[in-house]
């Protein structure tokens, strides 16, 4: 009798990513149809095999659920970290997560450290920085530093406001990464980037990326969505492999210096009956 009054076990930890099956994939961090997809918490661990290394730990876990509609699948990863750090500049690390998958679904998958030469990977990351633009931020110098007085940067001298193209003229000269069409130089309408690496330090842009994303702050921390093409090869019910990154700015994450886990199963679900 006092077994059967006990309280049950609780279920045992979930071991993989499971994508579960929606007609209709939520943008929003906090829509309630997240809830339908089971929770999986990915231990990471700090990136200390290449420089620049990361040697003191911050993050520890991201919590990670899926969903898919067959055709695209979307990530919301939560963490905690109780500081928003979304302002670019010189000394200011912004918070990011990133989502990584093999581009091939085979057994033997490359090395969890973005890739192996002739064995890429494909990555989708989303930066606090780029979020704050794409909800409306101005890319200006007054809106990064609001006690700043122009007076040298010519694209914003008040003179030019009434000479749109000397203006435009002045911006290209003085912004070149964005003159020559730089991914990551901004202005910004989606908060992430599709990228593509073969081992440390050989990551580009994948232009056939097609991803999305968007990012909401709470009090205890950020809940990102990365939405993306599905896995390339895996059918439903089959498993792929699945890796994940978090950057804390208070932490002075940047680049290299991060926190990753390693390759974890991910289920694709099929179609419910």
């Amino acid at each position: 009798m006092l077994a059967a009054c006990s309280p049950s076990a609780p279920p045992p930890p979930a071991t993989e990513v499971v994508a579960a099956r929606l007609a209709t994939l939520p943008s929003d961090p906090n829509d309630a149809q997240w809830n339908q997809a089971p929770a999986f918490s990915a231990a990471l661990l700090p990136q200390d095999m290449v420089e620049p290394r990361l040697l003191e730990a911050s993050t520890d876990k991201v919590e990670v659920r899926a969903l898919t509609d067959g055709k695209r699948i979307a990530f919301r990863l939560s963490w905690v970290d109780p500081t928003v750090d979304d302002l670019p500049g010189s000394g200011r690390f912004p918070d990011g997560c990133a989502v990584q998958l093999p581009e091939k679904t085979e057994a033997d998958v490359p090395a969890p450290q973005m890739g192996e030469p002739g064995r890429p990977v494909h990555i989708t990351f989303w930066r606090a920085s780029w979020q704050a633009m794409a909800d409306g931020r101005e890319d200006s110098i007054k809106a990064i530093y609001p006690a700043a007085t122009v007076d040298h940067y010519p694209f914003e001298a008040a003179p030019l406001k009434d000479d749109p193209q000397a203006q435009q003229e002045m911006a290209k000269r003085y912004a070149p990464a964005r003159a020559v069409g730089n991914d990551a130089a901004g202005p910004r309408t989606q908060p992430v980037q599709s990228l593509v690496a073969e081992g440390p330090g050989t990551i580009r842009p994948d232009a056939d990326g097609q991803a999305s994303g968007r990012g909401a702050h709470a009090s205890q921390g950020w809940n990102v969505v990365i939405e993306r093409p599905a896995p390339a090869g895996v059918a439903p019910s089959q498993r792929t492999q699945v890796a994940f990154a978090v950057w804390q700015g208070a932490h002075q994450e940047a680049g290299a210096r991060k926190m990753r886990s390693v390759w974890v199963p991910l289920l694709i679900q099929g179609a419910q009956k």
